[in-house]
């Protein structure tokens, strides 16, 4: 054998291993744990963080505020520093729709240290703790929810004994560019953070996903949340492993009543939401980043390139081995393309995604060394321990 088939080997071994070996990421039957309603409700409040929302709270917030939720609920708007009138939408949709209370504040400009977002969840868990809930859920301005999500939520924390319950909402697919990165891209993050894993007590691995996750007063304040995470671009990893590291039991699945209303129908929406934290991810590391292309390379580009070179050199052991890592990388993917209701044929195009997925993290290292690192909501967080920049 050449050493292109020895290479395509490694990655069809590559792929065995994270068929069976990884969680089973790529299995999409996680869902809410069984869950019996308890016999007294406890209060829960409810904090979103919302800076220049104005375009998505018509879609989102009337979701929250007609919660059936048999307890006393109360939510927190916290508008980060909007120009687009984000406090007075919320307030107007209150009006218009009723429902839960709604509370729409303003922390002015966070501090050096904090992360806008994060500042903006400070304001809110102070403003809540003044009514002494049991629970907070911290949800994200572009986040909808069927009217019983609250109520399965904490009836699953409750039975389950979790400090933490966290879904990832089912993002929008629309355009061609959401219908080949954004499947692609709950599918790596479940690669990278096997929710099976992420539920074990013994086990180090730790994610949430910041659309939707509820936790436990006690546990919060036992993890000093936020503050222990202000620095954090990737806020609701670190909040899932403070949380964990502190004690505390957690939970991460999927979702099927919790949906993103945020739209992203360009590549270059698409790119600025992976791009912005994709370096920070790799914990700004240079030899790190070298690992995770080459990785990718290896796992996602050597299969297909490797029929293309095995047939055009008449090369039976390479185009066969390329074949069979292909094979099996599509397997893998098509449960999420169902739980999506996409169309299987685009499973066979995720190495062209994995691709797109290498140059977008490329793409942020590039933009971190040039000094303008990470960017959201015009405010760029140039270095961990740097003040926000006003852009």
């Amino acid at each position: 054998m050449d050493v292109v088939a020895w290479i395509t080997a490694a990655s069809l071994a590559a792929w065995l291993w994270l068929l069976l070996c990884q969680g089973f990421f790529w299995r999409t039957d996680l869902r809410l744990p069984p869950r019996t309603e308890p016999a007294n409700w406890p209060d829960v409040c409810v904090v979103v963080p919302a800076r220049d929302e104005a375009a998505v709270l018509p879609d989102s917030l009337p979701s929250l505020l007609a919660q059936d939720y048999p307890g006393r609920a109360e939510i927190f708007l916290v508008d980060d520093g909007s120009s687009d009138g984000t406090g007075e939408v919320a307030r107007a949709l209150a009006e218009r729709h009723g429902g839960l209370p709604l509370t729409v504040d303003s922390p002015g400009e966070p501090p050096a240290g904090w992360t806008g977002k994060l500042w903006a969840v400070r304001h809110g868990i102070g403003l809540a703790r003044a009514r002494g809930p049991e629970f907070l859920l911290l949800t994200d301005a572009d986040i909808a929810h069927e009217p019983d999500s609250l109520r399965t939520l904490v009836a699953a924390a409750d039975a389950g004994g979790f400090d933490l319950v966290s879904q990832m909402a089912r993002l929008r697919v629309a355009s061609i560019w959401e219908r080949l990165v954004v499947p692609a891209f709950v599918y790596f993050f479940a690669q990278l953070y096997p929710f099976r894993w992420i539920a074990r007590r013994e086990s180090r691995t730790a994610a949430a996903a910041g659309g939707c996750v509820l936790l436990r007063t006690a546990a919060a304040e036992r993890a000093r949340i936020p503050d222990a995470i202000r620095q954090a671009v990737i806020d609701d990893v670190s909040l899932a492993r403070a949380v964990k590291r502190s004690g505390g039991h957690i939970w991460l699945g999927l979702a099927e009543h919790v949906d993103s209303v945020r739209p992203y129908p360009r590549l270059a929406d698409l790119w600025r939401m992976v791009s912005r934290s994709a370096y920070a991810q790799l914990r700004h590391n240079p030899l790190v980043l070298l690992g995770t292309v080459l990785g990718l390379a290896l796992v996602y580009l050597v299969p297909p390139a490797a029929v293309c070179v095995g047939l055009a050199a008449g090369s039976a052991p390479t185009a066969l081995l390329g074949a069979l890592a292909w094979t099996v990388m599509t397997g893998t993917y098509l449960p999420m393309l169902r739980y999506y209701r996409q169309p299987l044929w685009l499973a066979p195009l995720l190495p062209f995604t994995a691709f797109l997925y290498l140059l977008m993290t490329v793409d942020s290292a590039v933009q971190h060394y040039r000094g303008r690192g990470a960017a959201w909501k015009g405010r760029t967080y140039a270095r961990p321990d740097a003040a926000p920049e006003q852009r």
